[in-house]
């Protein structure tokens, strides 16, 4: 079905009945086929309410479907570019259904199911990612087949985590997630993972981004990993109890591979942490623990004292590009992909500079609106799941950020901003490309308004990375930022220069 928009573009809507493909993988489908010649915008879904309501906001006319139904939604400069879109489609969707032989190319069909994903291929961990609201059932199949499960979807209700988290505790499996972005499980990186060194430390990490940053500075001062198990990011809830993170320790615990444990996570609750260290204490395996909050140590320093724990020297972290202008006198304002290094920044400022706004905030008194604006410093963490809900993570697609850095760039309050760059698998495959470019044009647009406006950055990664880690830190770092390996200290940096601009 095709039909006219305004004078410019044209829409083309099809469906395809009984169509199924995974939720992440229709989203680079989607990004892909958007960067083909001639197509303005490309949306390809399944047909649930979610994805229902966003191609209604972007304008497409849809007809009835069911949930069974994938939608392949079009804005196209004209009908001349339509057969060009629909081979972007197809070779897109091939990607996501293939893959190569050892000796020529053969035809592998996604499983629709769990189940039968599970009884196609002999493995003992089931990765469930599929739309939020169907997460648990899948979870369910994989459980009751004796699997452990990684649910990397968002967007679950906290009671059917705690009841998965029940139910895989008393059969002595391993529930990792909801929202587990990160894990490194048998050597092999599952979700957005750095390429590191095999080692002897384990972690439990109920934050993906702050489990990424402990790996890259572990690697960085070579120390390797044995595992890295993601629980989820509310594991450490009031609500959740620590029932993933207690069967992780336990598993780690009983690896001969392992010799030390570290736990990272958001700000946990503090009964839980409690809870969580007695239980630590009563293992054979020395732990380490990572756990954010007010007055406890930074990711970085976590790091130096693992590294201290194994006898290793502290290395010299890494920086690129010369010290930040001055600044002209005005707000911090933080835009992160990383939920863990926004809550790690906002730590580390809060004792500088007073309250920060958020959209994920220390204190629920200081919340932001749906504007996301205030006139105080300010961070927002881009990949919150009430930002991600029908869009990909801005780890894949960056343009909600770049959308937000050309505001606050022209807002004569802001000072510095401080930004976060994720590498690994799963990640996008150059992400300088569209940063380094937003970059320079904010520090020229606030220059030409006759002020300087400093950039600083964490660029968290490994040199094995396949987007290269010195290969990113250096592009952004020619576009005019200041650039780290350790988030905490780009954040002390980016406070630094508040204090400077006073």
């Amino acid at each position: 079905m095709t039909s006219p928009t305004d004078a410019t573009s044209v829409d083309h809507v099809e469906i395809r009945s009984g169509a199924y493909a995974d939720s992440v993988a229709l989203l680079q489908v989607s990004k892909d086929v958007a960067s083909a010649a001639g197509v303005q915008m490309a949306q390809v879904a399944m047909a649930t309410p979610l994805n229902l309501g966003l191609l209604e906001e972007m304008g497409f006319d849809l007809p009835d479907v069911t949930v069974n139904d994938m939608i392949v939604a079009l804005r196209l400069e004209s009908t001349a570019h339509r057969d060009t879109a629909l081979q972007a489609v197809e070779a897109a969707l091939a990607a996501t259904t293939h893959r190569e032989s050892g000796q020529r190319s053969s035809e592998t069909i996604a499983p629709r199911t769990t189940i039968s994903a599970m009884t196609r291929f002999d493995t003992s961990l089931a990765v469930v990612s599929v739309p939020g609201a169907h997460a648990a059932v899948e979870a369910m199949d994989a459980l009751d087949r004796g699997q452990d499960v990684m649910i990397f979807s968002d967007n679950v209700p906290v009671d059917q985590e705690v009841a998965l988290k029940t139910i895989a505790r008393e059969r002595g499996l391993l529930v990792m997630g909801p929202d587990c972005g990160t894990a490194v499980v048998g050597g092999v990186g599952l979700g957005f993972a750095n390429t590191v060194r095999p080692g002897t430390v384990g972690m439990v990490a109920a934050s993906g981004t702050g489990c990424q940053q402990l790996l890259s500075l572990l690697d960085h001062a070579e120390v390797g990993v044995s595992a890295a198990l993601g629980v989820g990011g509310r594991d450490l809830s009031t609500e959740v109890g620590g029932m993933a993170a207690m069967q992780a320790l336990t598993r780690l615990d009983q690896d001969p591979g392992t010799e030390l444990i570290v736990v990272v996570s958001k700000p946990p609750a503090e009964d839980v942490a409690t809870e969580l260290r007695a239980f630590a204490d009563a293992l054979s395996t020395p732990v380490e623990f990572a756990l954010l909050g007010a007055g406890q140590p930074d990711l970085t320093a976590a790091a130096e004292t693992v590294l201290a724990a194994l006898g290793r020297p502290i290395p010299v972290w890494p920086t690129w590009g010369s010290p930040a202008a001055a600044a002209a006198p005005g707000h911090l304002r933080g835009l992160f992909v990383g939920g863990t290094l926004c809550d790690e920044s906002m730590l580390i400022a809060a004792s500088s500079l007073g309250p920060i706004r958020s959209n994920i905030p220390l204190d629920p008194a200081l919340a932001l609106d749906s504007t996301l604006s205030a006139d105080a410093h300010l961070m927002i963490d881009f990949g919150d799941d009430s930002l991600t809900a029908g869009r990909a993570h801005p780890m894949i697609d960056p343009s909600i950020r770049l959308e937000h850095l050309t505001r606050f760039a022209a807002d004569p309050q802001t000072s510095v901003i401080l930004m976060d760059v994720v590498l690994g698998h799963g990640s996008e495959s150059d992400p300088s490309a569209a940063l380094a470019p937003g970059i320079r044009q904010a520090i020229e647009s606030a220059r030409d308004a006759g002020r300087e406006l400093a950039v600083v950055m964490a660029c968290v990664g490994t040199a094995a990375d396949p987007q290269h880690l010195s290969v990113q830190a250096s592009a952004l770092a020619d576009a005019g930022a200041e650039v780290f390996l350790s988030n905490a200290q780009a954040a002390r940096r980016a406070v630094s220069l508040i204090g400077d601009a006073r």
